[in-house]
């Protein structure tokens, strides 16, 4: 593979990873711990991920339960909770905080889906964006370096499949998360 198709191959994984991590923030009425990851809760003035300050854990199919290292974040933890988009309240003790997770509803649950065919069209474009940037930049090369217009055209060809190869993965995402997502 070229050097440069290389580096676009690159950078189209890395829009699929996004989408992955970007989706795992969604709730599927099942607890995933992934739904805290952009949580930050003022850990000595700092912005700190819940997950280095506290134990997350999964006790039961709809329960997340969070377990600070140090007793004193409970109620920082509960108000970064109740200030994010989770849309869960979360209910506290002296020792713990838990997240019990509803049942989605139908009309819930195609909203999520909607969301995710979203955030899958925007990896899309991103990944098309990539190929156009690519095509613009292998055609300045071929002039500017003097390779051959057939070079250029097989060099074309090749970022085309890659595109095509990373919008499969990216439907197959899709495809999965909202398979997850309607499953009652």
């Amino acid at each position: 593979m070229n050097e440069r198709i290389k580096e676009y191959d690159e950078k189209m994984k890395k829009a699929v990873e996004f989408l992955k991590t970007d989706l795992q923030t969604i709730r599927a009425g099942r607890a995933n711990p992934h739904v805290l990851d952009k949580l930050r809760v003022d850990y000595y003035g700092t912005p700190t991920p819940i997950q280095q300050v506290a134990n997350v854990s999964v006790p039961e199919a709809r329960i997340i339960q969070i377990s600070p290292w140090d007793r004193t974040l409970i109620k920082d933890i509960n108000k970064a909770i109740l200030a994010s988009d989770i849309g869960i309240t979360p209910v506290s003790d002296a020792t713990s905080i838990r997240l019990v997770f509803p049942e989605l509803t139908g009309d819930r649950r195609k909203e999520l889906g909607k969301d995710v065919r979203k955030r899958g069209e925007e990896a899309r474009i991103a990944v098309r964006n990539i190929r156009r940037d690519g095509n613009e930049e292998l055609k300045k090369a071929g002039k500017a370096e003097g390779i051959s217009e057939d070079e250029v055209k097989d060099l074309q060809d090749e970022l085309q499949k890659l595109t095509d190869k990373y919008g499969k993965e990216i439907d197959a995402v899709i495809e999965a998360k909202t398979k997850e997502i309607m499953t009652v």
